[in-house]
């Protein structure tokens, strides 16, 4: 099995799948982030919104922050990555992040970089669509217009890749 797995997800992801990725005998913890499509952005009800992403480069910057992570709190650390593009209700969910170290300690703090580093690095794209009908484009990646405000079974991806 892969150290890092990484993937963008046209289907829905299932949590149990998120767990199955990461699995170590010699490891203690194991901590699973799941990012849930929200009702309220900004005190703007949503009704959904939609991922752009350009997948091939999205999966290199996975890679190379989960590779960061594993720089940082162990080479041991196995880590799954699967982020979901097209059209997302609310309450779908939108990422999955695992990450199964020896001590707890680790697994939280690499989850917790790499989430972070993704929403400000990966050439991923986020439009929120609201009950009023309005659409914008929300902050996030660097090369979204709206930055400047301030405001291994994968199943249904594209593009997996991994190394170990």
């Amino acid at each position: 099995m892969a150290q890092v797995t990484c993937c963008i997800i046209e289907s829905s992801i299932e949590p149990c799948e998120v767990l199955k990725m990461i699995p170590h005998g010699s490891h203690g913890a194991e901590n699973v982030f799941l990012g849930y499509v929200r009702d309220i952005n900004l005190g703007k009800r949503v009704t959904a919104v939609a991922y752009d992403a350009f997948a091939p480069l999205a999966v290199k910057v996975f890679i190379s922050i989960c590779e960061e992570a594993r720089l940082k709190w162990g080479e041991d650390l196995r880590i799954f990555v699967g982020h979901r593009t097209g059209h997302l209700q609310v309450g779908e969910i939108s990422i999955g992040i695992a990450v199964s170290s020896r001590h707890r300690d680790e697994s939280y703090l690499a989850s917790r970089y790499v989430l972070e580093e993704i929403k400000t690095r990966a050439p991923i794209w986020k439009k929120e669509y609201y009950e009023n009908g309005e659409t914008d484009w929300v902050r996030g990646h660097a090369l979204c217009g709206h930055a400047d405000r301030g405001a291994t079974a994968c199943r249904g991806h594209v593009h997996p890749h991994g190394n170990g």
